[in-house]
């Protein structure tokens, strides 16, 4: 998919034109593949990026979340900084399965006291319990494709 570069401004063309209408403040993109649509994402609407990373990458004062994975736990951790509160924020990650990581985020984000305005995944499996999770944040959940 990322050799297709008539397939990647088709999808940040449409990313930008479905979340114009939300107008976020800030693009969070969770590590590390919400990285690559997430910053081409915040260009297109001309505002912020700004990354959600694994634990000890970032360089300055951060918020910390723990949380279980299927398989595990994991912390994620953003800038203190880095959102203002009561900005409006988009939340993007390549994948979305059982809402863990993007719940992660989320909390991240509400630590810096802005608002969840909604979330874009390319791709979702349906058939796990990720958009029912995210419910409670966001109602604008964006999803390019499906598998049921």
């Amino acid at each position: 998919m990322l050799q297709d570069t008539e397939l990647n401004r088709s999808i940040i063309n449409f990313l930008a034109r479905v979340n114009e209408k939300n107008k976020p403040d800030v693009i969070v993109g969770i590590e590390s593949r919400g990285f690559i649509f997430g910053m081409a994402l915040a260009i297109a609407l001309e505002i912020p990026f700004v990354p959600v990373r694994k634990e000890g990458k970032l360089p300055a004062d951060v918020h910390k979340y723990a949380y279980d994975l299927e398989y595990g736990s994991s912390v994620v951790e953003i800038h203190k900084d880095a959102i203002k509160p009561g900005q409006k924020v988009l939340i993007h990650d390549d994948l979305l399965a059982t809402g863990g990581t993007a719940l992660a985020a989320a909390e991240l984000v509400l630590m810096n006291k802005a608002e969840i305005i909604g979330f874009n995944f390319l791709i979702e499996l349906a058939f796990l319990p990720g958009r029912k999770r995210l419910a409670p944040y966001s109602e604008n959940t964006i999803s390019l494709a499906t598998y049921v």
